[in-house]
């Protein structure tokens, strides 16, 4: 299944960015990759249940580039595939300081989902988050507390 969704790979942790066009897919993704992470997808993520797992690949149409708003199409360090650990969803805001688990479910596999908060360091907490080993299993709340 093809998602509009855009996805990165940190330290072999997928994590698959969900929004409505305009909502800042490509930009989280970018903030990510400047702090190390690598492009799997952009816009367009091809997304398959691999046994108990999602795992998330790019359309060859578009594989190896993110577009830059105002700048163009990047080329930055890709990953062909990567087994989602987490999906953050854009039309949503978190407004809570330490929110309850929450589920993004996907081929009936639960995946943990964040929302995205107002504060400036927002891209690098997902990815301190990402590198301290979030499985599935984990509330990000635990991780990060």
């Amino acid at each position: 299944m093809i998602l509009h969704a855009s996805c990165i790979d940190i330290d072999g942790r997928g994590i698959l960015i969900l929004g409505a066009s305009g909502s800042g897919k490509s930009s989280l993704a970018i903030q990510l990759i400047a702090l190390g992470a690598s492009l799997v997808a952009d816009d367009k993520t091809l997304v398959t249940r691999v046994e108990n797992h999602v795992v998330a690949r790019c359309p060859a149409t578009i594989k190896g580039l993110i577009e830059a708003r105002g700048i163009g199409f990047l080329r930055p360090k890709l990953v062909q595939e990567t087994r989602l650990h987490l999906v953050i969803d854009l039309n949503q805001h978190e407004t809570s300081r330490l929110p309850e688990q929450k589920y993004h479910d996907l081929f009936k596999v639960k995946l943990p989902l964040i929302y995205p908060t107002q504060m400036d360091g927002f891209a690098s907490a997902v990815y301190v988050l990402a590198q301290s080993g979030l499985t599935q299993d984990q509330n990000p709340s635990d991780v990060i507390s």
